[in-house]
């Protein structure tokens, strides 16, 4: 399974930006999986942002509640997540990763995932 991410990008508080992550490969199945987003500042640990579980529901960080929204476009294979209302605190690389659904236990533990996008910068100047 590969994870690619998309969307990243500099923008000025209160801004937008969505990001995509595409997945590929002979093992992915749609429907299988637990994906999330997660994303690490400098000199800070990866932070689980946003997750969606293979029967739709989703799970995100307080400190994004009622500004960013997970979405998945399975027909595309594609995860989103849309960012509004952005803050200088938002600034990180961010991350899609995916694990097997029986995996899927703590949403926000880096651990339990087994497959990783190679990361997008999302810059938020205020």
């Amino acid at each position: 399974v590969q994870l690619q991410e998309s969307g990243g990008g500099s923008v000025e508080s209160g801004g937008s930006l969505r990001l995509s992550c595409t997945a590929s490969g002979a093992g992915y199945i749609v429907g299988s999986y637990c994906l999330s987003w997660f994303r690490q500042a400098p000199g800070k640990d990866r932070e689980g942002v946003a997750n969606r579980d293979p029967d739709g529901s989703t799970a995100y960080v307080d400190s994004v509640k009622g500004r960013f929204t997970i979405s998945e476009d399975k027909a595309a294979n594609t995860l989103h997540l849309q960012m509004n209302s952005l803050l200088p605190e938002d600034t990180a690389v961010y991350y899609c990763a995916a694990a097997p659904a029986a995996y899927c236990t703590q949403w926000f533990y880096p651990g339990e995932y087994h497959y990783w996008g190679q990361g997008t910068q999302v810059t938020v100047s205020s």
